[in-house]
């Protein structure tokens, strides 16, 4: 048998494996990788189809991701090519007039998928809309307006100080404060309970529906050629897939008491994952100079964000009490994340990172609301989630989150 190997089976029996070639099966198995890349390098670089070229060249798709103003005589404007072929930016108008500029890294050309940034040494006025245009050396023209200019702060250990600061109070302190309410949810009925769990349900599908109107903001500042539809739906299918795959493993090792322990753990990852792309919003708007941080702000996403501690500890209301380290822990899950999207929103802001994150957490809503929805049929019937009681509860989470969204765009 020298082209095979013998495998024992738990029967007894022998399963016969070949050997192809009597080369190892591992090297078969990369062989039609290789095989594939090198077509791939052949028509990257080999130039297969350049015979049926009829000499027209594709449309330039230049986007103006996001603009910067650092200081009263100056403008950055990062844009990123999105076209199959190289552009050159020839001229750069500000209010219908030609200016000076450099483009970071000396070279005015943008290979596909390169970005760069614009610099323009202009004396804008705060406040005053501001038109910039972008002449590309094939004539086409690439046009930015910049709505009410204002300085953007940049990123300073105070600035870094102050979000964390701003998170504390957005995040881990209204979460935190919502969870309080756990020892009360220990001595209502489990009718009520229903309702509680519901209700949270309500929460997280508002969170998920603004999630998708986020979503449709950044999109219109991703550049085509990172394919945003794409990068959306691979976002929210992924984080579906994870958390799924987290839950089975969990439970493959965990029941009864601990189970709704892990639930809970899981409603702490999925609004911990929407708030992480909170944060990434206002590190950017407040890098970029616009955001207030007003203590009326601040007041706003407190009342607003205080729902999600109990649909955090909704799950623990029955069994045994969890200890303290797990409740300090499934508040830093859940309210932490939006520290950390502050830091990355004011250090690298991205329309592309806040389409994919926004999806991570949508995907991680849907997953947990699915989980939730099981946990309160527990052995009932699935008529039991559609009661009049749990449909108002239900309707009660997202009108209420509605409202205080409204207290915070006041």
């Amino acid at each position: 048998m020298d082209d095979t190997d013998t495998e024992r089976r738990s029967d007894g029996g022998v399963t016969v494996q070949e050997q192809p070639f009597g080369l190892p099966r591992w090297v078969v198995a990369i062989v039609p990788l290789v095989l594939l890349a090198a077509v791939l390098a052949y028509l990257f670089f080999g130039s297969p189809f350049a015979a049926l070229a009829t000499g027209g060249s594709a449309l330039p798709d230049v986007t103006v991701s996001y603009t910067t103003l650092p200081n009263e005589e100056t403008v950055l404007v990062h844009v990123t090519n999105n076209g199959p072929r190289a552009v050159t930016v020839e001229q750069v108008l500000v209010d219908e007039a030609y200016w000076s500029f450099q483009m970071s890294g000396g070279d005015r050309t943008l290979e596909p998928l390169e970005s760069s940034t614009i610099s323009i040494p202009y004396h804008w006025n705060p406040g005053w809309d501001l038109n910039v245009a972008m002449v590309l050396s094939d004539g086409a023209v690439i046009h930015h307006t910049i709505v009410a200019p204002a300085m953007s702060p940049g990123v300073t250990g105070e600035i870094i100080g102050t979000l964390a600061v701003v998170g504390l109070f957005v995040g881990v302190i209204p979460v935190v404060l919502g969870m309080l309410w756990l020892p009360y949810l220990r001595s209502v009925s489990d009718r009520a309970l229903h309702a509680v769990l519901v209700f949270a349900v309500g929460v997280l599908a508002f969170l998920g529906f603004d999630a998708l109107v986020d979503v449709g903001e950044f999109m219109e500042s991703v550049p085509g050629g990172y394919e945003g539809p794409f990068l959306f739906a691979l976002g929210v299918a992924g984080s579906v897939l994870v958390i799924q795959a987290i839950s089975a493993w969990v439970d493959s090792r965990t029941e009864g008491e601990t189970g709704r322990l892990r639930t809970a753990y899981l409603v702490a990852i999925s609004i911990g994952l929407h708030n992480l792309a909170e944060g990434l919003a206002i590190g950017t708007a407040f890098a970029l100079g616009r955001v207030e941080l007003g203590a009326f702000l601040v007041v706003g996403f407190l009342v607003h964000n205080v729902t999600e501690g109990p649909a955090i500890v909704g799950p623990l209301a029955r069994g045994r009490r969890p200890g303290i380290e797990h409740f300090a822990a499934l508040g830093l899950i859940g309210g932490a994340p939006v520290i950390v999207g502050a830091w990355i929103g004011s250090y690298a802001f991205s329309p592309t990172l806040g389409v994919f994150f926004l999806a991570i957490g949508l995907g991680a809503i849907l997953q947990v609301v699915w989980e939730m929805a099981d946990l309160v049929r527990g052995d009932d019937s699935l008529a039991s989630i559609g009661t009049p009681v749990n449909a108002g509860a239900f309707l009660f989470g997202a009108v209420f989150m509605y409202v205080t969204g409204l207290f915070i765009a006041l």
